[in-house]
């Protein structure tokens, strides 16, 4: 690290830490084990909310660890939150742009001061390794102050058009973006910090006010960062908690007649059917959704062997497997198939697999139960329909018998039409084939009906070629820091195409924050 230069946190630069990083972490886990046991409330008007149901959250790391009890909350509870945002909507709305930037910035700024003990929450309620617990916090942050460099780069959406020439008038023209209004953000297990205020800050800083329900699973990243939130001045009712099921609360929140506007990141499944919910409203109202990938990475015989095999490992087996842009399938031309293979093995039995609050361990758990079932069944399919190269096991050794430890997994020989080619599984599972030529593989590749991240190794004329042919919202070449996985806001804007994405504009991009405006022309006239 250049003295000159001081170091960033990304998810490219993640893997180079200065030990200062590992030591602040380490503090941070002491202070956390202390808070055990705590009860968290939801947030709503302002105001801490206590229901008379909970949750009691158990980590996937160890599951006598009980990392905190959660409130479960009530249709009632939602609806008095979608009230106190409908309530506090005009005044946020009508508040200057540069406030609201201001307010937001200085969110951003209180999670980074906060990040080690935030980070700590990640890592220990997701199981994902302490680097990319970090890392997923400080993209969090630059998510909101891409926003807001957003907002001020383009000053406030507010823009003068030309004026229509007219004799004996005045006619001056202005384009506006406005807030629809009250906007639900529902986010996932696996990045519960960017995942909620990534989209949480973009609908704020464009105006609307904010109710979000994070996962079951990972409530305390949220709850942490909603504490940032108070704390940053953010008004009343204006950014709002309702954690609980997704049977209630969740289902509550995709009511058309409720909100007007949600953004969604799940599985396809869930997703499609709050895209076909909300199309039964009134009118069209915005849908965000982002849902999955089944992820391919094409090698060419001319690649560097090295730099593909780690991307592909690196994508495959970061946060278990359990990222959207995971790598799931590579396709890698005959002649340096085996070649491939066997140095992607040998990387793969390299990876330590423990507790991820650790320094030294790589990969950490599965999320829950059902993961840690899924795992095993579709381990068990794939070694029936072809070969597990390297894998394939639970650890249940020691302490690993407490938490849900599997191990990263390569498999082959596995028929290109079986349905795990297509399927996404969401574990540290990547099938492995050869193909004889580029072309096939980019069919192959192009085969699914999700297009979020794709990967390439090989030569420069090559990757041009893959870039015009592939299909999906980000599109990775040469890049051993991982082949199909490692967004951040400014310099990968992270969205997908087909059934991955409902928008077409990338979070932390230039077209983001605009999905949470619509567009109002103003014509002024006066005589002369």
């Amino acid at each position: 690290m250049s003295e000159n230069k001081p170091f960033k946190l990304t998810y490219s630069t993640m893997f180079t830490p200065p030990q200062e990083l590992h030591d602040q972490f380490d503090a941070a886990i002491v202070k956390a084990k202390e808070d055990f046991g705590k009860e968290y409330p939801m947030f709503i008007n302002g105001e801490e909310r206590f229901s008379e149901a909970k949750h009691e959250a158990f980590s996937p790391v160890n599951r006598d660890w009980h990392l905190g009890t959660f409130q479960k909350g009530t249709l009632k509870d939602v609806d008095d939150a979608i009230a106190a945002a409908r309530a506090a909507l005009l005044a946020w709305r009508l508040t200057n742009w540069e406030e609201r930037v201001y307010m937001l910035r200085k969110f951003a700024d209180l999670v980074t001061e906060r990040i080690f003990e935030i980070s700590v929450a990640t890592c220990l309620e997701v199981g994902k390794n302490r680097m990319e617990s970090l890392g997923e916090v400080a993209e969090a942050a630059d998510l909101v102050r891409f926003a807001c460099d957003q907002l001020e780069k383009n000053h406030g959406f507010v823009n003068n058009l030309s004026s229509d020439p007219l004799v004996g008038f005045s006619s001056n023209n202005q384009n506006v973006l406005k807030p629809y209004g009250v906007w639900a953000v529902i986010s996932p297990f696996n990045f519960p910090a960017a995942l909620t205020f990534g989209p949480a800050g973009a609908a704020l800083i464009a105006g609307n006010t904010v109710v979000a329900k994070p996962a079951t699973d990972t409530s305390l990243t949220v709850t942490l960062m909603t504490e940032c939130m108070r704390d940053a001045g953010i008004p009343a009712g204006v950014f709002n908690l309702v954690t609980g099921s997704g049977s209630v609360v969740g289902k509550a929140l995709t009511d058309p007649a409720k909100v007007d506007g949600i953004t969604f990141t799940g599985s396809k499944a869930v997703g499609m059917g709050i895209f076909r919910q909300f199309a039964n409203g009134v009118y069209v109202k915005p849908t965000i959704l982002e849902l999955g990938g089944k992820n391919p990475t094409i090698v060419s015989r001319n690649a560097d062997l090295e730099d593909a095999a780690l991307g592909i490992a690196r994508s495959a087996f970061g946060l278990s497997g359990q990222k959207c842009s995971a790598c799931s399938r590579a396709y890698v031309e005959r002649p340096v198939y085996d070649q491939l293979l066997e140095r992607l093995v040998a990387l793969t039995e390299k990876l330590s697999v423990g507790d991820p609050s650790e320094q030294n361990s790589y990969m950490g758990t599965v999320i829950n139960q059902k993961a840690y079932d899924d795992y095993q069944a579709f381990v068990k399919e794939l070694a029936s329909a072809g070969k597990i190269a390297v894998g394939g096991k639970v650890l249940t050794d020691g302490d690993l018998s407490k938490g849900y430890y599997v191990t990263p997994t390569v498999a082959v020989d596995v028929p290109l039409g079986h349905r795990l080619w297509k399927e996404e599984m969401f574990l540290p599972i990547v099938l492995i084939a050869p193909v004889d030529s580029l072309e096939e593989g980019m069919r192959l590749a192009n085969d699914t009906e999700y297009g979020l991240t794709a990967g390439f190794f090989g030569t420069d004329d090559e990757c041009e070629w893959f870039f015009d042919h592939t299909e999906a919202g980000v599109v990775y070449a040469n890049r051993p820091l991982g082949s199909t996985t490692g967004a951040w806001p400014g310099y990968q804007p992270f969205g997908g195409w087909k059934g991955s994405g409902s928008s077409g504009k990338n979070g932390g991009g230039l077209y983001y924050v605009q999905l949470y405006m619509h567009e109002q022309n103003r014509t002024f006239v006066h005589r002369l």
